[in-house]
């Protein structure tokens, strides 16, 4: 929501975890997918998400896919680069001495990589720090 500025520009598609806080956030946005969860190490859920990537960007088409963690990028970024969508990535707060699962696993087909902290810019060839985000 700290990017709020730079996305209410632009037309888009949410797909996140059907949470509390994600509800009450994006209530007044229109087109928001729930992805399915647990997400880490769950095979059944990955073909789930990755069948849903595929309708959700079938129909959405975007120009660039954006992700601040959790597993379900994962297939977004794989099937938005085979797409020739440009992904970017921002690798998640509360982790600064390694990397994370899906940072390294979306990594390959990741434009742009973002960290929130200096300490993270050793974790990942060519990142950019962004700054936290909280």
């Amino acid at each position: 929501m700290q990017l709020e500025p730079w996305w209410r520009r632009h037309q888009r598609a949410w797909v996140t975890f059907d949470t509390s806080d994600a509800t009450n956030l994006l209530a007044a946005e229109g087109d928001v997918t729930w992805a399915f969860r647990p997400t880490t190490r769950n095979v059944p859920n990955l073909l789930r998400n990755t069948w849903q990537a595929v309708k959700v960007l079938r129909r959405f088409r975007p120009t660039v896919v954006v992700s601040t963690g959790a597993a379900v990028a994962f297939p977004y970024f794989v099937l938005g680069r085979l797409l020739g969508v440009r992904t970017v990535y921002i690798e998640v707060f509360d982790r600064i001495d390694s990397p994370t699962l899906t940072g390294r696993l979306v990594r390959p087909f990741t434009d742009c990589m973002f960290v929130q902290w200096p300490e993270q810019l050793g974790l990942y060839d060519d990142a950019m720090e962004l700054g936290p985000l909280l």
